[in-house]
């Protein structure tokens, strides 16, 4: 049951000692939200986020998040919001009280190509990445290797299709990519698992220039798993403009203490799509018919532009026994794709290179300092060398299909009628939501930051 903002000051005055409001801003639950969310000044000039979970799923959401940031707050180099009370509800659950952290959250549309801010963002996520699994483990989040997450994926497709609200479009192109076993192939790692825009805070140095700005928090830890290191960019592969995307992968892939598979890019924006099918099945299980309606209504809008880009690689073709890249392919493991008009294979061709001198892979995979020594060319049959060919690149160019990707609203899109209006917030700029009007999986998870900067 949802409350008043009023009653969540009291909730808040309750769950930390000596927090006396003086002001509360409510935010207003959407439709098929987690979290009903107010943001809260005491009398020291302090401001808090009350989080109040509206169902069993979000309560225990809630509480397994705060094992994970409490182990991540002495290690990430930016911020995570810890909870520092709690305030029993009468159904049972808790309301939890954070304090508000700073910074305002981001927006993917107007990530600068190139920028400052674009390279925080990859570099903030490889952070995350980068944790050791351990640590995950210690806080009990799920853990998966890359078959068993490929096969969840196919039982949620199943659950999906069993709905009748999927198009058959999508399932289709779903299904082949989850059934492309070479799309799999990768090193599963802590990630955020639900990160989008305004999970990310940002602080700016107060010029107009907005790749100007400082990573200096991540919020909405409740999905956080040991899985996909591609759902990280599920939202952002779709929201941002492919140069900026590129600014991003190209940062992370400096700061991972892994290289990136070269297929994270399609399963990123897999992923992304595959957000429209999680946030159907919680609709179906909350038994809310118009919630269904709204998210079904999503993913047929989804159905008539996902098609403009493809998840698959391109097809491999077999190589002679007798020819040099048949001896390289038994090295690597796998057959190398050979370019269709010369018969070269991609990884004889020089790699393209960034202001760092380090080449960029199909995925978008910085690949190190030193390349290995190339093979002299094998002659052919007329006299001439192979030509090296260079693989096209990944999708990252792809049109972008932002519609119907985005199903939640940010935390601080409306304020609740009801406020104390003593020293309450000044009104903040009211961010434009996505026009697919249906709440996104775990829709509500607040950013304990406000309203983003436009």
């Amino acid at each position: 049951m949802t409350r008043s903002p009023l009653a969540l000051a009291a909730l808040a005055s309750a769950a930390v000692p000596g927090l006396a409001p003086v002001s509360v801003q409510g935010v207003t639950a959407r439709t098929g939200e987690q979290y009903q969310v107010a943001f809260l000044e005491d009398q020291e000039g302090r401001r808090w986020v009350v989080r109040l979970p509206l169902n069993a799923v979000a309560a225990a959401q809630l509480d397994e998040g705060e094992s994970l940031t409490r182990l991540l707050a002495r290690r990430m180099p930016f911020a995570v919001p810890v909870p520092q009370g709690y305030a029993q509800l009468k159904e049972g659950g808790r309301a939890a009280v954070y304090p508000r952290l700073a910074g305002e959250p981001l927006d993917w549309t107007q990530l600068p190509a190139g920028s400052r801010l674009a390279a925080e963002v990859g570099r903030a996520i490889a952070a995350v990445h980068n944790v050791d699994r351990g640590l995950y483990d210690e806080a009990g989040t799920p853990s998966y290797d890359a078959d068993t997450y490929r096969t969840r994926r196919l039982a949620d497709l199943d659950r999906g299709a069993a709905t009748g609200h999927v198009p058959t479009g999508l399932l289709s192109r779903w299904e082949h990519a989850l059934e492309e076993v070479t799309l799999w192939r990768f090193a599963t790692c802590p990630v955020h698992g639900n990160l989008t825009d305004r999970h990310v805070l940002v602080a700016y140095d107060g010029s107009d220039d907005a790749g100007a700005g400082t990573v200096k928090g991540l919020t909405g830890w409740e999905r956080a798993q040991v899985a996909d290191p591609a759902d990280d960019f599920g939202t952002l592969v779709t929201g941002c403009a492919p140069a900026a995307f590129d600014t991003v992968l190209e940062a992370y892939s400096h700061a991972r203490a892994e290289r990136p598979d070269k297929h994270l890019e399609r399963r990123a924006r897999l992923a992304g799509e595959l957000r429209g099918l999680t946030a159907l099945l919680e609709a179906v299980t909350s038994e809310d018919d118009e919630l269904v309606e709204s998210r079904a209504q999503a993913l047929r809008r989804l159905d008539q532009h996902a098609h403009d880009t493809d998840l698959l690689p391109p097809p491999t073709r077999s190589v002679p026994a007798g020819s040099p890249a048949f001896a390289d392919s038994l090295e690597g493991g796998e057959l190398p794709d050979l370019d269709a008009d010369t018969g070269s294979t991609p990884e004889a061709a020089a790699p393209s290179t960034d202001d760092e001198g380090k080449g960029l892979d199909q995925g978008g995979a910085v690949t190190p300092d030193t390349e290995p020594a190339m093979p002299a060319p094998a002659e052919r049959e007329d006299g001439g060398d192979h030509e090296a060919a260079v693989a096209p690149s990944a999708a990252a160019g792809d049109q972008q299909v932002t519609e119907s990707l985005e199903f939640d609203a940010p935390a601080g899109d409306e304020e609740a009628n009801e406020s104390l209006e003593f020293g309450a917030p000044s009104d903040a700029h009211v961010p434009q939501f996505d026009p697919t009007e249906a709440a996104e999986p775990n829709a509500g998870d607040d950013d304990p930051s406000g309203p983003s900067r436009s």
